[in-house]
């Protein structure tokens, strides 16, 4: 199951070490891309695409479409969800390198889902101009609450997050959340949810009832999208992944998830929150393994093109689309020290190639990616 080889992964880091950074509070989350190296001389190489990737999802393994509401539900959301997340981890444990672009994509889409359920006006489109065409773009410049949920989705592709006061605190001022709140004690408390849970579901399960009981006062929607983040934190805890994956809140408002007559979306710490996340959870595992099929094969386009770029920094360009969901020429140029020019062009030539993807649909202020 290889991929390009010489590509960095990211390190896993004990989720209990209080010497890695802490994240940006305000700011994106830096694009979790291989070390900048030199190209000069040197040709790209890589093996075909991860075979499981050319698979299509197993039907036996995709959860149906309708609400459950026999007595066997439960039993049947946890088994799609242990398949489901046991096809996606292997995706994962290969180290593809779209990883970054993996995560961020689905960064997008938790932000889009979140935001429709605050009644935002933004939409994936809207919501990835404001983080890449910013006249501060990927760092702290002013945004709107849509687009700090977004940047809240978006710390999952950078480095490993820890579970400390400083991490919660960051996604909780993204949210508005009260700084009020005991983050060293919450800090300690998902600690020993992650010793303690018996499955990686239940660690998800308590890390979202006990986010929703510290901010039992605070504005309800930002309180559940916080308990929806420390669920993928924490899952991705118990299942050893070098990060967390965007993935319970692009599922979570879908109509299977709705049980009874009232057709009432489920909430955390709801009496049935453990069934519902358990399909939610199967859902967006069979999406992402989708999504990550789409990438590779956009990526071996993108690594067999990279030897017909002459332009210099092409490499570091390859680099930030593995890495992110979107690119623009403004942030490449910088990235590269390239002309303004000479970076729209280089992007022309990957067009035409084949190996990226103008993603604005505009012939002015484009954005580029996989």
């Amino acid at each position: 199951m290889g991929y390009a080889k010489g590509m960095v992964r990211f390190d896993p880091a004990d989720p209990f070490d209080d010497e890695s950074p802490a994240a940006d509070p305000r700011g994106a989350a830096a694009v979790a891309s291989p070390r900048r190296r030199s190209r000069r001389g040197a040709e790209p190489s890589f093996e075909p695409t991860n075979p499981l990737l050319e698979q299509a999802f197993p039907s036996w393994a995709r959860p149906p479409n309708g609400p459950a509401v026999d007595a066997g539900a439960s039993c049947e959301s946890a088994f799609f969800a242990g398949a489901s997340l046991a096809l996606f981890d292997q995706i994962l444990r290969a180290n593809p390198p779209f990883a970054g672009a993996l995560r961020q994509r689905l960064a997008l889409s938790a932000a889009t889902a979140c935001a429709a359920l605050a009644r935002h006006r933004e939409d994936s489109a809207a919501l990835r101009d404001a983080e890449h065409l910013s006249p501060n773009a990927g760092g702290n410049a002013p945004t709107s609450p849509a687009g700090r949920i977004h940047r809240l989705w978006r710390l999952f592709a950078s480095r490993p997050l820890r579970l400390d006061a400083a991490t919660l605190r960051a996604a909780a001022d993204l949210l508005d959340l009260s700084a009020a709140a005991n983050f060293e004690g919450f800090a300690v408390t998902l600690r020993d949810i992650v010793v303690g849970a018996e499955r990686p579901l239940a660690a998800a399960v308590g890390a979202s009832a006990a986010a929703m009981e510290l901010f039992r006062d605070a504005p309800r929607l930002e309180a559940e999208i916080l308990a929806l983040w420390l669920s993928d934190l924490m899952l991705a805890r118990r299942l050893g992944w070098d990060a967390p994956v965007p993935l319970l809140a692009m599922a979570i408002a879908h109509a299977s998830s709705r049980r009874g007559g009232a057709g009432k979306r489920p909430r955390p710490g709801g009496p049935d929150w453990a069934h519902a996340m358990a399909g939610a959870y199967a859902m967006a595992a069979g999406e992402a393994f989708a999504l990550a099929g789409e990438l590779s094969r956009r990526t071996e386009k993108l690594l067999a093109a990279q030897p017909k770029l002459r332009a210099k920094g092409a490499g570091r360009i390859v680099e930030l689309l593995l890495g992110d969901d979107a690119v623009s020429p403004a942030a490449a140029a910088r990235a590269t020290k390239l002309s303004d020019r000479a970076s729209r062009r280089l992007f022309d030539r990957l067009i035409e190639l084949g190996a990226a993807r103008e993603l604005s649909g505009r012939p002015s202020f484009r954005l580029y990616g996989l």
